[in-house]
């Protein structure tokens, strides 16, 4: 785990990103101050070890739960599976979303889900953009160090869940749910000139 500032006074937001996996999930928590993104820390939870698939959804559930009371995020973004030709793996890695985001219900976190593709879009202006350049484009958008990055991807994918998040949820429409122009302004009349 790379950490940066893990106390929770001075953000005025917090988001946690999740990347699941069945062997390695990711996870990055994004501190919000103003309108200004950082990193507050990222990780992975290692699964390999345990050879039940039970015993891997049981540490998700675990490290997720501690992560949430750790941090205490204000939302949840989690990336979507996606759609593969393999049945079991896909049942498997739905298992293991499924089990990350009952640990963050637990605690009354509310749960945003983006596709792969809108990630990398949001991150690097291309929906099919490698991990390594989500990677490359946090450490610039987010100024981080490279020592503070991790060899697993997967923690970079999840940070780069909460950054999407953060930047879907700081548009005006999505705060107020506008359906339209009009609809903006009967809504925000202060906020129109």
């Amino acid at each position: 785990m790379t950490e940066t500032d893990s106390n929770r006074t001075g953000w005025d937001k917090i988001i946690m990103g999740v990347d699941p996996g069945t062997n390695v999930m990711g996870y990055g928590i994004l501190g919000v101050r103003g309108k200004k993104p950082a990193m507050i820390a990222l990780g992975v939870i290692e699964l390999n070890k345990f050879e039940s698939h039970y015993l891997r959804l049981k540490r998700i559930y675990d490290r997720i739960l501690m992560l949430v009371e750790q941090y205490l995020p204000d939302e949840m973004a989690i990336e979507a599976p996606f759609f593969g030709k393999n049945v079991q793996s896909m049942l498997k890695l739905g298992r293991a979303q499924g089990v990350a985001m009952a640990a963050a219900l637990a605690r009354d976190v509310p749960i945003t889900e983006y596709e792969p593709r809108k990630i990398k879009m949001a991150i690097t202006g291309n929906g099919g953009a490698s991990k390594e350049q989500v990677r490359e484009m946090l450490k610039r958008i987010l100024d981080i160090n490279e020592d503070q990055l991790l060899p697993q991807l997967d923690s970079t994918d999840a940070l780069g869940a909460a950054l999407c998040h953060f930047y879907e949820s700081s548009r005006p429409l999505a705060r107020t749910s506008a359906s339209s122009w009009k609809d903006f302004i009967a809504r925000n009349p202060d906020r129109v000139k």
